[in-house]
């Protein structure tokens, strides 16, 4: 077994490998994007029993507020005027599903955007206010709201490439469409194990490498282990790249990269519920799976680019432990690729799949019958529309 690598912050910005096994946690200074809220306050228009205002700015994704019912008002402020041109919604899974929504300049009372269903990156002309509130005008139930992350930067360049005026990229936002480019990487780091991350690490899209041996072995180290509630963002993984990233509880993976996927791009361990997100990025050069699940809750995907690979999504269909997954699949462009999503629908699994353009031809969600450790699934055939698969055809674009 490989020793966790930790880095350190070196002075001039460089970047050393150190032998001791730590939690990482950069600083704020190499970010190429902060979320603004973590700074900030917090209220709203009410609040159900155990819930708080604080949990949605406080960077924990286990932690969140609802309402006392369907409909609610929660909003980020701050002492003096801010700048913000991106809002990110983190959901925690249990709750309602919103139908309709307001983002509000809330010192103005003007809108900045709306939209229907489920929030997830938001963009807007840039605005500086003292308070933004997010408006939910409609939903199932309450729903369960884990961060309202603040961006200044906006979620431009969806591609994640850097632009040539732009040393440091921002993070993509999963909003724009993947058109497929690839980005430039701004410089190397070299690892010799496991790197493990807690709170925010940005990679300043430098490519990390390299460990394992880039084939298909299960045995392999991860290149970057993931604490609970911990955001991975602009980071290119080189190749070989082990097992990729292994996420120990909720995570969010932001215009992250992968050159070649090696065994699974990502890896969502989390038994604890709650929702995972991928945001924007891209990977390549897969034979199998990209992203894995084998925790519970929700893994949701959208604004990503994939090319050559066999499914996008896959719930383990013959894990030590059996769980109700689900995935939400948005806005992804997938180049030759054999499924969509692969998902176990004896368990009670669900994908909810919306514009998707796939290049070539793909079975879109594959339902499984999910079995016991040792043996291996049986494919059921493909559903449309269904309790499982919560895909229409409309949403599918094949060229």
């Amino acid at each position: 077994m490989r020793r966790p690598v930790a880095l350190r912050w070196v002075t001039g910005g460089a970047i050393a490998a150190v032998g001791a096994a730590v939690m990482l946690s950069l600083p704020q200074a190499w970010a190429a994007d902060t979320n603004l809220s973590l700074g900030g306050g917090a209220d709203g228009s009410s609040k159900a029993s155990g819930t708080s205002y604080g949990n949605v700015k406080d960077g924990n994704t286990s932690t969140y507020w609802s309402p006392d019912g369907s409909t609610g008002q929660i909003s980020v402020k701050w002492s003096s005027a801010t700048t913000i041109s991106s809002v990110v919604i983190q959901q925690a899974s249990g709750g309602g599903s919103i139908s309709a929504w307001r983002l509000l300049n809330a010192d103005s009372g003007s809108v900045l955007t709306s939209g229907s269903g489920s929030p997830s990156t938001i963009s807007f002309s840039s605005a500086s206010l003292k308070k933004v509130t997010l408006d939910i005008t409609g939903a199932s139930g309450a729903p369960r709201i884990a961060e309202f992350e603040t961006y200044a930067g906006g979620t431009s360049n969806p591609t994640g490439g850097p632009t040539t005026s732009a040393p440091t990229p921002t993070p993509t936002g999963g909003s724009g469409t993947p058109t497929g480019s690839w980005p430039s990487s701004q410089g190397s780091v070299s690892i010799s194990g496991t790197v493990s991350v807690s709170g925010t690490f940005d990679g300043g899209m430098k490519t990390y490498c390299c460990i394992g041996d880039g084939s298909q072995s299960e045995s392999q180290d991860p290149m970057f282990k993931i604490a609970n509630g911990g955001t991975l963002q602009n980071v290119i993984l080189g190749s070989p790249a082990g097992d990729g990233v292994h996420c120990e509880g909720t995570c969010t993976l932001r215009n992250v990269w992968w050159n070649d996927i090696g065994e699974d791009a990502a890896t969502f361990k989390g038994t604890g519920g709650g929702t995972s997100y991928v945001i924007g990025g891209g990977a390549r050069n897969g034979s199998d799976k990209t992203f894995q699940h084998n925790g519970n809750g929700t893994v949701s995907i959208s604004g990503f680019y994939l090319k050559g690979s066999g499914k996008l999504y896959r719930g383990c269909g013959n894990c030590t432990s059996s769980y109700t997954r689900h995935v939400k699949i948005d806005n992804v462009l997938l180049d030759d690729i054999d499924m969509v999503a692969g998902i176990n629908s004896n368990w009670g699994d669900t994908a909810t799949i919306t514009r998707v353009t796939i290049v070539g031809s793909a079975t879109v969600c594959g339902k499984y019958k999910g079995v016991s450790k040792g043996d291996e699934p049986s494919y059921l055939g493909e559903g449309w529309n269904d309790a499982n698969c919560k895909v229409n055809r409309s949403d599918i674009t094949f060229r």
